[in-house]
């Protein structure tokens, strides 16, 4: 494979002086401009996102990884996303991270990339930067952080957090209580250590073979992780020469494999958005019925928060991905090759599970096969919805009730404490305008809080419908993705108070029961929502983002370019 760097450091004009000599001024000598490949590490490392805040003590193992197999490393920064601190959501800047991360690659005299990522969005930005840029690569993950311990039990990032702040509200705890809960959740960097969006893109990242085995369960504070860093550097030397590029390990078939891993993990309801996003980065066909059809093959085997007991670290020294890899790989598409230049069956042939409880065998999983998330259709959702059905109550995963209908967060927030809230256990809890555009940004709101009416009446899940997403850390009966979005004229932007709404998850089904006369009537009468004023971003974001069900992508940076040097500046 030509190097691509030689286009930069090989020329003996003007232009490779230029090139060579810029880096002589950091006290780089001239053996690093004798041909060797140029790794570039893209570090998405930000005290603004704490998960991502240790990715500069990798940086350096993947260097000294670099330097060991012949390279020339040289880091780069790009852009982090924080999700606990980001607002109105790290969702509206994936996009824009992902259009920066490929233009560094393709600008740069860059052979190959290690990706350095952790918190939500930071991961599948990378990975469409990526494949959009062509450039070998490989992606190191920063890992979850220590088991929280509250008290002797431990708690877990994100799932407690819902729980705990539910029960405060209900009074069954103090805030005194809360206070000290806080301080104990989260003892280390790192990224969440429940299989919430993080952990699940970790994983569902090595399913893809763009990391190497092991490298999405242990945690961020354990030494291994610098060992992986420098095997992930000497890796990429190996990729700068050899390849495979991203296209040629992101095929159809790895996809599959990541959507039965997700099932198997109880992964995410965001590896949907994310993983039909980075497919059309690449031209590969992959919609929404391929998550519920071949997702279904599989159980529920990884028996970790939210959808069960155990979190992160407990999964790692089970034997992580690769023992589960080895326990389903009779399931699995063998002949795709990974960062490794192996299939991904074969790089984790004879991994062993150390704790059944965590990885359960298949005869025993956690849940049955067809439990994981579940893609509905209907008047109501003509470009379908979803809803981790784990994670729910399973009596309200079929069921009619009437809606109660908030036009925004906000509006439900205001009068979510009013014990005159005409609510039940029987209500379908509707929020709009939260979608990609509405938001915009398609927040994680649609878990949302339950009404204190309800709380002291000990109910503790409902059915909530939104356009939004929720955290891959929360629970509850939450419909999800609801496409097309209310604010660009969706069927839910009509549903009023008092329509009877009915989820069908057994029958795939989400339906409103209301005539499609009256509907069009409706319609008819209906405005889109004004929204404040939009600039830079936001403007360029809102009038070129696509639905949920295509991924959340901007409609012009779909499908993938070549890395061919750009032309010369000089």
């Amino acid at each position: 494979m030509a190097l691509r760097s030689h286009a930069w450091f090989g020329g003996t004009g003007k232009n490779g002086f230029i090139a060579r000599h810029s880096l002589r001024g950091l006290g780089y000598g001239g053996q690093h401009f004798d041909g060797r490949p140029v790794v570039g590490i893209c570090n998405t490392f930000s005290e603004l996102t704490p998960c991502n805040a240790h990715l500069r003590l990798l940086a350096e193992a993947v260097k000294r990884g670099v330097h060991q197999a012949g390279g020339f490393p040289l880091e780069f920064p790009a852009m982090s996303l924080g999700e606990p601190l980001m607002r109105p959501s790290t969702m509206l800047y994936r996009n824009l991270a992902a259009m920066e991360i490929e233009e560094l690659i393709r600008a740069n005299p860059v052979d190959a990339v290690v990706l350095l990522t952790g918190c939500d969005k930071t991961t599948p930005a990378a990975l469409m930067g990526a494949a959009s840029a062509g450039v070998p690569a490989i992606v190191l993950t920063g890992g979850p952080m220590l088991n929280g311990n509250y008290r002797g039990r431990e708690v877990g990032s994100g799932t407690d957090i819902w729980r705990m702040t539910e029960e405060l509200r209900a009074g069954t705890i103090t805030e005194a209580e809360f206070t000290e809960f806080e301080t104990c959740l989260n003892r280390s960097v790192g990224h969440c250590m429940t299989m919430g969006t993080a952990s699940t893109m970790a994983c569902v990242t090595e399913a893809l073979g763009m990391q190497l085995p092991g490298a999405s369960g242990l945690p961020a504070v354990d030494a291994r992780r610098g060992t992986l860093a420098e095997q992930t550097g000497i890796r990429a030397v190996a990729l700068a020469t050899d390849g495979p590029r991203p296209a040629e390990i992101m095929t159809r078939k790895a996809f599959e494999n990541a959507i039965l891993v997700n099932a198997a993990i109880g992964g995410s309801t965001n590896a949907v958005l994310h993983l039909l996003a980075i497919a059309g980065r690449l031209g590969v066909p992959l919609d929404l019925e391929d998550f519920d059809r071949i997702g279904a093959r599989l159980p529920l085997l990884v028996d970790l928060m939210p959808s069960g007991r155990f979190l992160m670290e407990q999964f790692a020294y089970a034997g992580g991905l690769p023992a589960l890899i080895e326990r389903i790989r009779a399931h699995l598409h063998a002949d795709v090759v990974t960062v490794t230049g192996q299939g991904l069956v074969a790089n984790c042939a004879g991994a062993v599970v150390h704790d059944e409880e965590v990885i359960r065998p298949l005869d025993n999983p956690v849940q049955p096969a067809g439990s994981g998330t579940a893609v509905l259709r209907g008047n109501l959702a003509p470009g379908g919805a979803v809803v981790k059905q784990s994670a729910a109550e399973p009596r309200l995963l079929s069921h009619t009730g009437p809606a109660l209908v908030f036009d925004s967060v906000e509006d439900y927030h205001a009068v979510i404490g009013d014990p005159d809230l005409p609510v039940t256990a029987d209500t379908v809890l509707v929020v709009r305008n939260t979608g990609p555009v509405g938001y915009p940004g398609m927040p994680e709101v649609g878990n949302l809080a339950l009404p204190q009416k309800l709380l002291d009446a000990g109910i503790r899940d409902l059915v909530r419908i939104s356009d939004a997403r929720m955290s891959g850390t929360a629970f509850g009966a939450c419909v999800l993705h609801v496409a097309p979005e209310a604010a660009v004229g969706g069927p839910l932007a009509l549903v009023r108070d008092g329509d009877l709404i009915t989820v069908d998850t057994p029958g795939r089904r989400l339906h409103l029961h209301v005539s499609d006369e009256e509907l069009a009537r409706r319609r008819a009468d209906w405005r889109p929502p004004v929204n404040g004023p939009d600039r830079g971003w936001v403007r360029l974001y809102r009038e070129h983002v696509q639905q949920a069900d295509r991924g959340v992508d901007l409609d012009f940076l779909v499908g993938a370019t070549d890395s061919s040097p750009p032309r010369a500046a000089f």
